[in-house]
């Protein structure tokens, strides 16, 4: 299969250029220049990156409730002077979001990248792989993400700003997010892997930090995308994806009830996606707009993405034989089935 007519292999060119860019591309515009971008990034780019040319959304909404409306509310402020800003970064966040919807977690996101490459890395290295995780299990993990959303980017820091709260507390979600040591350490910073003594509140969230980030490593070398299941930013895309313009949308044949490969696919579990008969747009709450289910449906047009109306990228027979037999030769090229044929290989030549 052409790989430039694959999408898969298109989508990790973007993801590459993508992480290059939010993680360095300050280093060419200039650690001041890149506060002034957005500062309302629909993916997790971490403000902390001195080298970063955007920070995500979630940074200013934990700042402005602690700082701007719970500090309000306790001094008996102008509060709708304190939304303002909220307001502001909410907007900013909607212009950029309707342009790619969901598709900023699984085109653009560095720390989604950074768990696909892990996966692939566990793939090369023979490791056990769960292809899918049980449908219970999922809807069980699924509520975390909201719980995150509503406790760690708003409650707590809104709390903390109302005097109800440790003032730590004011950036609950950043100081335990993930791309937080991403990013810094993929800038060569390693201020942010470590134990924060100075309180016990920073004590307990950095030694949970630390902790999370090993075991997303350690989980995505065998499933996909461990962290992005519970990440509250997908959450976030979740309230507002009917706005999106693309879109994923399904135009189910009697075939779809037997079949089930669109799931098999989905690097995010999505059973729906092939039990749900009757929606058109088949964009779920934990939908990235990676376009793999896409690929591997084997049926004409059954699954397309569309951008408005305008289908981009659509299933189709021919494709997916191409891809499914690519899919194929990259699942068994791993480096324990190397060595074993090159061990193979040295021992029918002693013969």
């Amino acid at each position: 299969m052409n790989y430039l007519t694959n999408l898969s292999v298109i989508r990790k060119i973007v993801q590459v250029l993508a992480f290059v860019f939010f993680v360095y591309g300050g280093a060419v515009t200039g650690y001041y220049l890149s506060d002034k971008i957005t500062a309302a990034l629909p993916a997790l780019s971490c403000a902390y990156d001195k080298q970063g040319s955007d920070y995500c959304v979630l940074i200013p909404f934990q700042h402005q409730m602690h700082h701007r409306l719970g500090e309000a509310i306790a001094n008996g402020g102008n509060v709708l002077m304190a939304l303002i800003p909220t307001l502001i970064t909410l907007a900013t966040f909607l212009i950029l979001f309707v342009i790619l919807n969901k598709a900023f977690c699984g085109w653009i996101c560095p720390l989604g990248t950074f768990q696909e490459f892990l996966h692939m890395i566990g793939q090369k290295l023979g490791l056990q792989q769960k292809e899918s995780l049980d449908h219970n299990v999922v809807k069980k993990i699924r509520p975390v993400k909201w719980f995150i959303l509503v406790l760690l980017v708003f409650t707590f820091p809104l709390l903390s700003g109302l005097g109800y709260a440790n003032h730590d507390l004011g950036d609950t979600f950043c100081r335990i997010c993930p791309s937080r040591i991403l990013t810094t350490l993929a800038v060569g910073d390693t201020t942010q892997l470590h134990v924060d003594t100075a309180t016990t509140t920073t004590m307990v969230l950095s030694v949970f930090a630390d902790l999370m980030f090993g075991i997303m490593i350690a989980l995505a070398l065998t499933i996909r995308q461990p962290f992005c299941r519970i990440c509250p930013l997908l959450a976030l895309h979740a309230v507002f994806k009917k706005l999106g313009l693309l879109r994923l949308v399904k135009n189910a044949v009697p075939r779809c009830d037997k079949c089930g490969l669109c799931a098999k696919a989905c690097p995010m579990d999505i059973k729906e996606i092939h039990t749900d008969m009757t929606s058109k747009d088949v964009t779920f709450d934990d939908c990235t707009l990676c376009g793999r289910c896409v690929e591997f449906c084997p049926d004409t047009d059954v699954l397309q993405l569309k951008y408005a109306t305008i289908p981009i990228f659509s299933a189709s027979p021919q494709y997916f034989k191409k891809r499914k037999k690519a899919q194929t030769v990259w699942e068994k090229a791993n480096l324990i089935a190397y060595f074993r044929e090159k061990r193979q290989n040295k021992q029918d030549s002693k013969k």
